[in-house]
């Protein structure tokens, strides 16, 4: 019996493993699925949400391309098979059609925009046409004539669309085999043929990107504590990365507070960006224009802040966060008020930040200054200084400083958030007068192509990764000003800084790594092992994301800056990762960050020469206040969450049938069932008739 049972269990075991492998292919035969859709996801703040999100079980619609917005009317009224999928070029995705979409009435199931191959010449920006307006300097109670920039529009272009809020799903198709699948589709099943309605069967797509978050951040974040007692299943978190920064020579960073007779001067530059599509903030122009060139600043100023007595310490940061309502900076500055930093801002001498400089038309520059602080006679003086420094740093090279008006507001900036907790002097540099250069400020088309970097035709990965584009020649200048200035300003003699100058061949090779790929040579020596698999043969993507997960420019700007600011030091291995430089030294790791990186590959090895990189580069943390003090309704600091979503982010296509004839499918299969129920029903109560057969009587003897 035993036997008998377990040749049923075996049976049973092989039926369920082969009516699996079967719905799997007949899944397969029914949808085709995409391959890397690129969704827009769910973003709360104080007071409502923004963004994407479809159904539990995703949208379906029957899908049409959009060829021109004079089609919509197919979309919004005539069409016969709502609700529809709508599949847009890239050239159609703005404003006015996504309003109207928006406003369909349930006629429109979700859009897939296809990725652009090209920028669009007229400019295009999702954001709104003045960042940040409720938390920087300027308020009712700061310059309240510069506030809301009623004096000046920084983002002319900019269409608010990614801060409006869509209950469809909107995905981003990048796959050119998927967008021409598509295509065919609709071809051959949907497009209507002399203004008549296509006829079944159709192609249709489904969607999925249920988001777990609704209302606002107070609302997710009562959520959150409720179900982390329950089930610790939370529902949105706070968007989260990490600063990085480094003075240029070693400060203690386990005391933190005040430290007496130092004087710092901030160099800033911010590390973030965005666009509609989470996944997709190449932020060219808006960040690494930026960073780029104040990492080859500090590379240009290793040598000579090491040999020069300097007076001041210049503070090299990078702000994380800051397109949320400047979320790094904000809470560099909070902990610096707190005594939770390694210096607090009476320390803090003057700040110099490098904004958007990659567009510097007619070799022209623009130091943007606030005209509120400069009221303050000292504040006034300082910043007079500093802009000498600067126009004296320029000098000798093909770059003319320019000054605003003098009543003209500072554009959004970092350092918006140090003016709010007192006057400080300091500059911006800009490529801007007032408005934007940058047509694409926090778009996707925020890329390479925007900054004009080209290369040579037929050059393999290697020889464009080292080869010295003009947009790297221009921003090495621009860091070679900087670093210029940042020198006589920390107290450096002003005759030295002529040997001071910026690597340009360095500065392509950044720009080649965020923006090209990050899977180079360059990158793969200065990084550790352990980080290695991080790096991408895409553009970096430099959304902030949420504090589960390190963005890659984060990571690449901690090695870029601790590989062209520190120094290689003769230690082991293991004394390298355990911080300190012998078994005896306790003091190293309070002043120093050690790394362990790969090195170069010797030839014909595939063993690296890895080394010791001492470097006084640090990190802290990019989170907003508003989450430490849990006062997620504040108007002081963001209250930016981005929503969780189960791992069900995906889209596919498949022909689907006519309503009546789906009903006439049900029916019969309703028929089938009810007619097999009955014989079923019939054949067990006759089957003592049914299955009888002769018997031999208990009496019958041989």
């Amino acid at each position: 019996m035993d036997l008998l049972s377990n040749k049923w269990i075996v049976h049973l075991a092989l039926w369920l493993f082969v009516a699996g492998v079967s719905c799997n292919s007949v899944e397969n035969k029914i949808y085709v699925k995409l391959n890397s859709p690129v969704p827009c996801v769910r973003l709360l703040n104080a007071t409502h949400q923004i963004g994407c999100q479809s159904s539990l079980s995703g949208d379906v619609g029957v899908l049409h391309v959009l060829e021109s917005e004079e089609n919509l009317d197919f979309v919004l009224r005539s069409g016969h098979h709502p609700p529809y999928m709508v599949v847009l070029e890239s050239s159609l995705f703005n404003r006015s059609i996504m309003m109207k979409l928006k406003n369909g009435k349930g006629r429109v199931a979700g859009v897939a925009v296809v990725a652009p191959t090209s920028n669009p010449p007229l400019g295009y920006s999702p954001h709104t046409r003045c960042p940040n307006e409720n938390s920087g300097v300027y308020s009712e109670n700061y310059g309240p004539g510069l506030a809301r920039c009623n004096a000046t529009e920084w983002n002319p272009l900019g269409n608010g669309l990614s801060y409006e809020e869509f209950d469809f799903p909107i995905f981003s198709l990048k796959d050119d085999n998927d967008t021409q699948l598509i295509r065919q589709c609709y071809m051959d099943h949907n497009r209507p043929v002399n203004g008549s309605n296509p006829q079944y069967p159709l192609c249709a797509m489904q969607l999925f990107s249920h988001m777990s978050a609704v209302t606002n951040t107070p609302t997710c974040m009562r959520r959150n504590s409720i179900s982390f007692s329950m089930s610790n299943d939370m529902v949105c978190d706070p968007l989260s990365d990490h600063n990085i920064w480094a003075p240029n020579k070693p400060l203690n960073t386990t005391e933190k507070g005040h430290k007496e007779n130092e004087s710092v001067v901030i160099a800033a530059a911010r590390l973030d960006s965005r666009s509609f599509f989470s996944e997709i903030a190449p932020g060219a122009e808006s960040a690494a224009s930026g960073l780029v060139t104040l990492l080859a600043a500090a590379h240009a100023l290793r040598n000579a802040t090491q040999e020069a007595q300097l007076t001041r310490t210049i503070f090299y940061t990078f702000f994380h966060g800051e397109t949320f309502d400047y979320i790094g900076s904000s809470r560099m500055v909070y902990d610096m008020e707190k005594n939770q930093f390694p210096i607090d801002l009476d320390n803090i001498h003057s700040v110099l930040e490098i904004g958007q400089v990659g567009l510097h038309s007619s070799s022209n520059l623009w130091l943007h200054t606030d005209p509120i602080s400069r009221r303050n006679r000292s504040v006034e003086e300082e910043v007079k200084n500093l802009i000498t420094n600067l126009k004296r740093a320029a000098a000798e090279l093909n770059v003319s400083l320019e000054e605003p008006g003098v009543t003209q507001a500072l554009p959004p900036s970092s350092f918006q958030r140090f003016l709010r907790a007192r006057p400080f002097p300091g500059v911006v540099i800009e490529d801007h007068n007032s408005s934007f250069t940058n047509k694409y400020y926090q778009s996707m088309f925020d890329n390479e192509d925007n900054l004009n970097i080209l290369y040579p035709p037929n050059l393999t990965p290697e020889e464009q990764l080292n080869h010295v584009t003009d947009t790297a020649k221009s921003l090495a200048e621009v860091a070679t000003i900087v670093a210029r200035a940042l020198f006589v300003q920390a107290g450096g003699e002003k005759s030295q800084i002529s040997s001071i100058k910026a690597d340009d061949l360095m500065v392509s090779r950044m720009l080649y790594s965020f923006l090209i790929s990050s899977n180079n040579s360059w990158l793969q020596e200065i990084v550790t092992a352990e980080s290695v698999s991080r790096l991408s043969n895409t553009t970096a993507n430099f959304y902030i994301s949420v504090e589960q997960q390190i963005s890659l420019p984060t990571v690449l700007v901690q090695y870029m800056l601790a590989n062209l600011t520190g120094s290689t030091v003769n230690v082991t291995q293991e004394n390298c990762k355990n911080q300190r430089e012998d078994e005896d030294d306790k003091e190293s790791k309070h002043l120093y960050n050690y790394f362990w990186v790969q090195g170069a590959a010797p030839a014909n090895s595939t063993e690296r020469d890895g080394f010791c990189v001492r470097s006084t580069v640090h990190r802290s943390k990019a989170m907003s206040p508003a989450f430490e003090l849990k006062n997620y309704t504040s108007s002081d600091y963001s209250t930016w969450t981005e929503s969780r979503w189960k791992d069900n982010i995906k889209g596919r296509i498949f022909l689907v049938a006519s309503h009546d004839l789906e009903m006439l499918t049900l029916g019969v299969g309703i028929g089938v069932l009810l007619t097999s129920l009955l014989l079923t029903y019939v054949m067990s109560s006759k089957a003592d008739i049914l299955f009888s057969s002769g018997r031999e009587p208990t009496s019958a003897t041989y």
